[in-house]
């Protein structure tokens, strides 16, 4: 299959491209700078030229393919606009994809959030892959108003004759190559501040997948997935953050500290991620195990801490 990848060489692409050459796909990737171009390259790749704002050569990119994996973002809105204008910029590129792929049944695979249903206290039960994104408009969306948008977008097309479907991420998705992901950003944060802080009791659950499993799930979701459909891209289904944090303290040689929730927004403590910490995503995988036959096969996150990247050897 002659498969079109964006974001090829961010932390998922960067295992999805490989995943497809070794099981015997074309990749062609796009690529926004010399330096992607050549890391394209180097694995086997194809190389288009180009970025997400040229909506013309997008779409022609999709026509010319067999199907298409998008994991690329706008990452350069998010000082300015957030995570919102993030989001909202890949509007009008699903909509390229769907004039391009529109009757044709090719596949259409985009990265999509494992919160975008909801998270554990406005659904009450784990997500379900048949939970779908939350409308506009509901109480519970917080900063994923425009994500669950795309969303409902690309589950949309599969009534053009596109056979679309989103895989939800993981909230914490790790391996060698995590450089910036959310768990970088708990270790740095509890170097900065000498503890390995959680909120409250730290009993929220929270979820986490292997960059490699994730590749695996896009490559069965493109061969075999059916249309309309979400997937989750989960191999731990929920692990209390208190868990996530005395497991980087330990790491770290330092305490782990219970950070009281009225407290959290102080200097010293988290801030700016606040609002994200104190969230609990539990989430089943049954329907994409027993659906596509993925079982995630690398190690999990707890253990995946000692895989060298995190903490270095000094």
């Amino acid at each position: 299959m002659r498969v079109f990848v964006t974001g090829g060489t961010g932390h998922s692409g960067s295992h999805i491209v490989p995943e497809l050459l070794a099981a015997g796909h074309e990749v062609t990737g796009l690529a926004r700078s010399e330096s992607a171009a050549a890391a394209l390259s180097a694995v086997g790749a194809k190389v288009r030229r180009g970025d997400l704002q040229d909506l013309d050569g997008l779409q022609e990119a999709a026509a010319d393919s067999d199907g298409v994996i998008h994991v690329a973002h706008r990452q350069d809105l998010l000082p300015s606009g957030g995570i919102d204008a993030v989001a909202a910029a890949e509007l009008p590129v699903m909509l390229a994809y769907g004039e391009a792929l529109a009757g044709t049944g090719k596949p259409l695979v985009v990265a999509g959030s494992i919160g975008s249903p909801g998270n554990g206290r406005s659904l009450g039960r784990p997500s379900t892959e048949d939970d779908p994104a939350l409308p506009v408009g509901d109480e519970h969306r917080g900063t994923l108003r425009a994500r669950n948008v795309v969303e409902t977008a690309v589950i949309g097309l599969a009534e053009r004759g596109v056979r679309s479907s989103v895989v939800r991420i993981a909230n914490i998705a790790h391996s060698t190559a995590d450089r910036a992901g959310f768990l970088p950003l708990l270790i740095a944060l509890a170097r900065e501040k000498g503890f390995a802080g959680y909120p409250g009791d730290g009993a929220n659950l929270w979820n986490a997948v292997h960059a490699r499993d994730v590749a695996y799930l896009f490559r069965l979701a493109l061969e075999k997935g059916p249309a309309g459909r979400y997937w989750h891209a989960v191999g731990d289904g929920g692990i209390p953050l208190r868990e996530i944090a005395e497991a980087i303290g330990g790491r770290l040689g330092l305490p782990s500290v219970s950070v009281p929730l009225d407290e959290l927004m102080l200097p010293g403590h988290f801030g700016f991620l606040a609002n994200v910490v104190t969230q609990g995503y539990p989430t089943s995988t049954l329907i994409t195990r027993r659906t596509l036959g993925w079982e995630p096969a690398q190690p999990g996150l707890l253990a995946g801490l000692d895989n060298g990247n995190y903490f270095p050897a000094s």
